[in-house]
């Protein structure tokens, strides 16, 4: 069911054709593929990549980290600081990204770009750790917002029932994984629809804020800066919670080969939705203090819904709507992108064999996609919110340093390496430098759920001896495991992609 791992076998930065040299292929021939072939086909457009990256960005998070990084701060005007500054530095990871998307023209994301500049040992961790901590985790975490606002019109004189928030959370999750495995062309419509959603709930704050502005109201501004002093302590905790409202950035470079024309098409959407985002989150910001001061939004669970109270009356029943479409547009954005991770890694052999396999007629990879349910659902029903979201900020932001440590690294290693767009130098070092400090730094001020990420991401090591190198298991388990994977061909209706079958 595992394979032994393969060395990277990319050649300028793509796969080389056929397995006659022993290398695996690539998906992305630069041939269209034919109708009828079972393969993950280009159907991510320009405008579809925009609406993949904003549309995973904006989700839970600039409904509900306001108040982590508020509190961690410490003053109204150090939050907005923290919030322009997580915003140039996604814009700087994000450029590392599109240089890294279009001199690999591979799928697969962080897990890709480790395992062509470090190795298969990191690759496989990395691989790891976003199987059993980063998605279920981040999964869990966007769809308990959802959940919250969806039950939000029906509950606004009492108490949501938290039973009832993880049983419609439950639902959510369970309808965007069928609709992930059932069609690639309508998750990327519904994509597009949500991604307009998203823009209006950010404009339903933002404009009213602006007209608050207008009127003067501007007495939560004064002296924005005065408040408890941020401590060494909180402010990594702040950025943890700023980096991630604006992760997401670096979903389009999952699906890499399904994107047209992906020299043109990575570097400019990653900018054009970087640019919105950045913009919109600052200004929503801004709205949201014209309104509620400091002290209220830390009371506040739902701070847009607080916000739309006090503005708009009845109206503010329509925003606990479009912030859980939006989360629901984040939810179906990140598990389109990181199902395609783990196609990616059991192509490599890093993964059991049956998640590189693709649905006969819907030409969906099921089993990647569907590998997540379980262990969402078992950190659904045991997590905490913001705990969750600083034990997958540790893993996540430890190996996006790396990541883009590795583009630095790949600049001396294969210099002639084609880069259709390349950043200046200082960006990657700069961005990993952050990224690593911030990993630094939460060991120290949140030593309990950084410390369990930490041992759990150390687990991939045994881990891939056990599973990747050991060569010699019993003849019962591997025959075991075959038909295992024989079954569940047959019982989810997938096989191989036609590019491996190939002689």
């Amino acid at each position: 069911m595992f394979r032994k791992a393969a060395l990277p076998t990319v050649s300028n930065g793509s796969y080389l054709q056929g397995q006659a040299n022993g290398k695996l292929s690539s998906m992305d021939s630069g041939q269209p593929a034919r109708e009828g072939k079972v393969v993950l086909k280009k159907k991510v457009t320009l405008l579809r990549g925009i609406s993949i990256i904003i549309g995973t960005i904006i989700g839970a998070g600039i409904f509900i980290s306001p108040k982590g990084i508020l509190k961690n701060t410490g003053s109204v005007g150090m939050s907005l600081t923290v919030w322009t500054v997580c915003g140039i530095l996604s814009l700087f990871g994000a450029l590392c990204y599109a240089e890294l998307g279009t001199c690999i023209k591979k799928s697969g994301g962080h897990y890709t770009y480790i395992l062509e500049a470090f190795g298969p040992l990191p690759a496989f961790v990395r691989v790891w750790v976003e199987l059993l901590i980063i998605r279920p985790a981040a999964t869990a975490v966007i769809s308990l917002a959802f959940g919250r606002y969806i039950l939000e019109p029906f509950f606004m004189q009492c108490e949501i029932p938290e039973l009832a928030i993880k049983l419609i959370t439950a639902v959510g999750i369970t309808l965007v994984m069928v609709l992930n495995s059932t069609s690639v062309s309508w998750s990327a419509r519904i994509q597009m629809f949500l991604t307009f959603c998203k823009l209006v709930a950010i404009l339903i704050i933002i404009v009213p804020g602006v007209i608050q502005l207008i009127k003067g109201e501007t007495q939560h501004f004064k002296n924005a800066f005065a408040g408890n002093d941020a401590s060494v302590m909180g402010l990594p905790l702040a950025f943890y919670s700023g980096m991630y409202a604006y992760s997401g950035w670096f979903y389009l470079n999952f699906v890499t080969e399904e994107v047209e024309n992906p020299e043109k098409n990575i570097p400019l959407a990653i900018c054009i939705s970087m640019i919105i985002v950045t913009v919109g989150y600052v200004l929503t910001n801004v709205a949201y203090f014209t309104t509620i001061s400091a002290g209220e939004l830390l009371l506040s669970k739902a701070v847009a819904v607080t916000f739309a109270e006090r503005l708009m009356g009845d109206f503010s029943l329509a925003v606990p709507v479009f912030v859980a479409l939006s989360c629901f547009g984040s939810m179906n954005g990140g598990i389109f992108a990181v199902s395609r991770m783990f196609f990616v890694a059991s192509r490599e052999g890093h993964l059991p064999e049956i998640l590189s396999m693709i649905h006969v007629r819907k030409h969906t990879p099921l089993p990647a996609v569907i590998v997540l349910h379980p262990l969402t659902m078992i950190m659904l029903f045991t997590g905490d919110l913001y705990s969750l979201l600083n034990f997958l900020s540790f893993a996540r932001w430890l190996f996006i340093g790396l990541v883009v440590a590795g583009l630095i690294y790949l600049r001396y290693k294969r210099p002639d390496m084609p880069r259709p767009f390349k950043v200046p130098l200082f960006i990657p070092a700069l961005f990993s430098f952050t990224c690593l400090f911030m990993v630094a730094l939460s060991l120290y001020s949140d030593p309990v759920n950084t410390g369990i990420g930490f041992a759990i991401t150390l687990t991939g090591i045994p881990a891939y001896y056990l599973f990747i190198v050991w060569d010699n298991k019993p003849k019962w388990f591997r025959k075991l495991l075959g038909k295992v994977t024989i079954t569940l061909q047959i019982l989810l209706e997938v096989i191989p992609a036609e590019e491996d079958q190939k002689s």
